[in-house]
């Protein structure tokens, strides 16, 4: 029995202050609204570190101490897995630069779920900001699932 699978490992960061979290509004590709900023994770780095990588790369913050929230996964097409890494920062220090991937800006967490949001922002907001749930898996019914309480 085949125990291994291809993978494309990701991430993305909610770094929080105050009553903010900052937000990216994306463009490129299928993109087009506000999302949390985040990456690839390259060939033999350890995530946490592919994590504070590219919150610098794209928003130009150095964030410390990221916590690992849950994660967001599904199957591909052509049977390969995606796996979302969630974080969260509350410590950070820099100048916030935008990037080619969208702008950056704080956002009132309260409001971002009123706004353009793409790619299951609400459901990210559960696993990272509320703790509601740690996984959110899309089905064989192409049905996104909260799972992990």
């Amino acid at each position: 029995m085949e125990r291994t699978e291809r993978v494309t490992l990701t991430n993305l960061c909610m770094i929080v202050n105050g009553t903010k979290i900052l937000v990216q509004d994306k463009v490129g590709g299928d993109a087009g609204g506000i999302i949390l900023p985040g990456g690839h994770v390259e060939k033999h780095e350890p995530v946490v570190d592919s994590v504070i990588r590219e919150m610098k790369e794209e928003t130009g913050l150095d964030i410390r101490n990221p916590r690992l929230c849950g994660v967001k996964e599904w199957i591909n097409e052509d049977g390969s897995r995606y796996v979302v890494f969630l974080f969260r920062a509350e410590e950070f220090s820099g100048e916030l630069v935008s990037s080619e991937e969208g702008r950056v800006f704080w956002m009132e967490k309260e409001d971002v779920l009123k706004s353009r949001w793409i790619w299951h922002m609400d459901c990210l907001m559960k696993i990272i900001a509320d703790g509601e749930y740690t996984e959110l898996y899309l089905d064989s019914a192409d049905d996104w699932k909260p799972v992990l309480k």
